[in-house]
């Protein structure tokens, strides 16, 4: 691994052992999942495994519907509440790993469904992780990205507010970068879809660990953008609080 990997990992690591109890805090986390759920077209035959899974809710949510989930995370103190969160919800077909996104840590043709979800906007190479995600994925079995998709326009203004906020971001990939990624992915069939993570902007500052002073500099920033969308977030005032949204792409592609 080079230098610049490790550093990186490290920061992950950092960032999201602290985040791991406040990240599920935050409402808009748990949005969304009927969508990922149509259209990867899970079923009860599935084998699917979770690349950075996080404290597990994605994953929880396709075992209801899947034989068998594998949930696998860089960070320790995410794998521990997903193994909580399994209990709470009474799921026995789940097993959770500490391992890397790149490389998986699995054999080739090893599930019919490989997916992730907010991962890839802190990959320093999303493009070697679908790649990886591929390999995995069963012949005729599906993967499936959902991240954060942004209009080019707003991508550089967007990345620098997620740097402030959580100092391992990378690069949200804009709607274009997204959609090549898919297109050179040698995946069939690939189908997209979409939705908005609405986030209240203190709520968010609460779950994030940003460096001292630069929680000021965030709430300045998304306020300062109410009417006026320079970020790309739709930051907008409701009921006395700042909201805004997050764009996200869901790209689903089955394997040749």
């Amino acid at each position: 691994m080079s230098n610049e990997a490790q550093t990186h990992q490290e920061k992950i690591i950092e960032q999201f052992s602290q985040q791991a109890v406040p990240f599920t805090q935050v409402p808009g986390h748990h949005d969304a999942m009927q969508i990922l759920l149509e259209l990867s077209g899970t079923g009860a035959e599935d084998e699917v495994l979770d690349v950075a899974c996080g404290p597990g809710m994605v994953a929880c949510e396709f075992a209801k519907r899947a034989q068998h989930v594998t949930g696998v995370d860089i960070t320790p103190a995410m794998i521990e509440q997903a193994r909580l969160r399994q209990e709470e919800q009474r799921l026995s077909n789940l097993s959770w790993e500490v391992g890397n996104a790149v490389p998986l840590a699995y054999p080739d043709n090893s599930f019919s469904l490989v997916l992730t979800r907010y991962s890839f906007h802190h990959l320093l190479d999303p493009q070697a992780a679908l790649f990886e995600m591929i390999r995995v994925c069963r012949p005729g079995g599906t993967v499936m990205v959902a991240d954060v998709a942004m209009p080019a326009a707003k991508s550089a203004a967007y990345d620098h507010l997620e740097l402030i906020r959580d100092p391992s971001h990378t690069h949200a990939l804009t709607d274009a970068e997204f959609e090549l990624l898919f297109q050179r992915s040698g995946l069939a069939d690939c189908r997209r879809s979409a939705y908005g993570v609405d986030i209240e902007l203190e709520t968010q500052i609460k779950a994030s660990f940003p460096k001292p002073g630069d929680d000021q500099v965030m709430r300045e920033m998304v306020t300062a953008d109410v009417g006026v969308d320079s970020l790309g977030i739709n930051a907008r005032e409701e009921a006395g609080q700042i909201v805004y949204t997050v764009p996200i792409a869901v790209y689903a592609g089955r394997k040749r």
